[in-house]
């Protein structure tokens, strides 16, 4: 941008006088006129108050520059004078490190059309950090708008501008713009950052938009199902939908498989809800695995009184499934039966426990979206992926469908 305008404007000129009037064309084409190509079109006065300008800048005239290109900018008419003077305007700004003068040239040389492909996303990107630094998130955006149509630059545009989005309180299309610069990352054959994930959830979180908080969270989880993202994604989604006890067994079995426990209150809490839902051979294995990993400690008196009444429950209650499968088959209802597989599932038998529920399916009064949901539990814990995805799409409508959505995501990870 501190190329000078003088060499440019001197080699227009010559070339217009030595192109002036007609080539004699030879006899061979003599039907035939030979145009000179065409070069920039220049005002006189415009040419002559710009030569001068630069001559007085050189000279560290600054102030004679200014008059000069005064007198160019008010004298500009054709594109290749709006783009001299806006140059120059540049040039006369940098010099002086006046923000607002060089603001004023990148405008003006940008409104001549004439700034070469190459050169525009400086401009813009330019123009956009001037505005910033006087919080003008306004013009900010509409510079990084149209930079980000003509460099994307595999998304990094896109996330700055996502973040003055958010700045100015268009969340939706914050959220929508991370979005985009995920895709472009994409696109582009590359990884989009975690970092961009995260910020894009927290925004949506945050702003409480559940559409885009939930689009965000499968993006997160999908992209790095790490069990931090994991907790947190499920988490939200738990806060937010209002499951009962069933439903939140549900969501802390996908939060286990997927190594998302953390701490005493997530398996404190997962073993006395399995308990108390009289699934205590569930409940022993998350309290064992919990003190396996450091997370409960059998020293406190309520670990170790709930591991005193689970060890005088699993045993009959272990002994007692297949006489209860066998009630179950016998009856037309399926509540028994779904009670079955919710019984081996909690002691890890997820062939039995898928068995369980496919019977369950075909009896009446079958709660369809709760049976469907843990058949494809035990079908993805007991590897069969195929067969799981299949029972998790089944599950439509509510909390229970985005339950699904997650599981779903879940086995995206899994080979």
């Amino acid at each position: 941008m501190k190329t000078t305008m003088r060499a440019a404007l001197t080699a227009a000129l010559m070339i217009g006088v030595a192109t002036t009037g007609l080539v004699v064309a030879t006899p061979a084409a003599a039907k035939k006129e030979v145009k000179p190509p065409a070069g920039p079109q220049y005002t006189k006065a415009v040419q002559i108050a710009l030569i001068a300008a630069q001559k007085a800048q050189a000279a560290g005239d600054l102030v004679g520059a200014a008059a000069q290109l005064a007198l160019a900018d008010a004298a500009k008419a054709t594109p290749d004078d709006i783009l001299a003077v806006g140059q120059t305007t540049i040039n006369l700004g940098l010099a002086t490190k006046d923000n607002l003068l060089l603001e004023k040239g990148l405008e003006v040389a940008l409104s001549s059309g004439k700034v070469a492909a190459t050169e525009a996303p400086k401009y813009y990107r330019n123009l956009g950090a001037i505005a910033l630094q006087r919080n003008d998130y306004a013009k900010a955006i509409r510079a990084y708008e149209e930079l980000d149509k003509i460099a994307p630059a595999g998304g990094d545009t896109a996330v700055n501008l996502a973040e003055m989005y958010q700045r100015t309180k268009q969340t939706p299309q914050a959220v929508a713009t991370f979005a985009r610069a995920i895709a472009a990352k994409k696109a582009a054959g590359e990884v989009a950052p975690e970092v961009w994930y995260r910020r894009a959830l927290a925004i949506a979180y945050d702003s409480k938009l559940p559409a885009e908080t939930l689009s965000a969270s499968l993006a997160l989880v999908a992209a790095y199902p790490n069990p931090t993202n994991w907790r947190d994604a499920l988490t939200i989604f738990r806060d937010g939908s209002k499951f009962d006890d069933q439903g939140n067994l549900d969501v802390m079995r996908l939060q286990r498989a997927a190594g998302g426990l953390a701490g005493e209150r997530d398996f404190a809490e997962y073993a006395d809800t399995a308990s108390l839902r009289g699934l205590p051979g569930e409940a022993k294995a998350i309290v064992d695995e919990g003190i396996a990993k450091g997370m409960l400690s059998p020293a406190k008196p309520y670990i170790r009184d709930l591991q005193a009444n689970l060890a005088g429950r699993v045993p009959k209650d272990k002994a007692s499934l297949p006489a209860l499968e066998k009630e179950a088959k016998a009856g037309a209802t399926a509540k028994l039966m779904a009670s079955v597989g919710d019984g081996y599932l909690g002691y890890a038998n997820y062939p039995k426990a898928a068995e369980a529920y496919q019977a369950a399916l075909t009896k009446k009064g079958a709660d369809v979206m709760v049976i469907n949901t843990r058949l494809g539990i035990a079908l993805a814990l007991s590897g069969d992926k195929a067969g799981a995805t299949a029972a998790f799409e089944s599950v439509k409508g509510g909390a229970r469908e985005t339950l699904a959505k997650f599981w779903l995501a879940y086995l995206s990870t899994k080979a």
